[in-house]
């Protein structure tokens, strides 16, 4: 197995930011953050980040961004993708990349597989 490199890896969340930036910038322009209007494009917002990076990454192994660039997330003992569980989990894992001044979001410029901090905990790998 071909491991996915750091920049390509930036790219693809990258893109996968770019899918739901619209809703929340619309949301952000509006004048009160009290309106129906607010709420439902923040909403909508969360709903396309969940669908394109654990719904569609967890069941097929890419998001809109790493389908872009060719990537795919696995599980790193089976090669399969991982479930939109566990690709909620290491999103939420990527608080501990941060929490180490951003330095876990570097360890695949030195990781044998290319992995972060977050790949490491939930045993999940970024292949080409």
């Amino acid at each position: 197995m071909q491991f996915s490199g750091w920049f390509v890896r930036a790219g693809a969340y990258l893109v996968d930011s770019l899918v739901a930036a619209p809703f929340f910038l619309a949301a952000g322009l509006l004048p009160d953050g009290n309106t129906p209007a607010f709420v439902a494009l923040a909403t909508l917002g969360f709903v396309v980040w969940g669908v394109n990076r654990w719904w569609l990454a967890g069941r097929t192994g890419q998001s809109l961004g790493r389908k872009l660039l060719g990537i795919r997330l696995v599980s790193a003992g089976t090669g399969r993708p991982i479930g939109p569980v566990k690709a909620a989990a290491r999103d939420l894992a990527h608080v501990l990349d941060g929490a180490i001044f951003y330095i876990g979001y570097l360890f695949p410029f030195w990781t044998a597989k290319r992995q972060t901090l977050a790949d490491m905990v939930t045993r999940t790998v970024v292949a080409r």
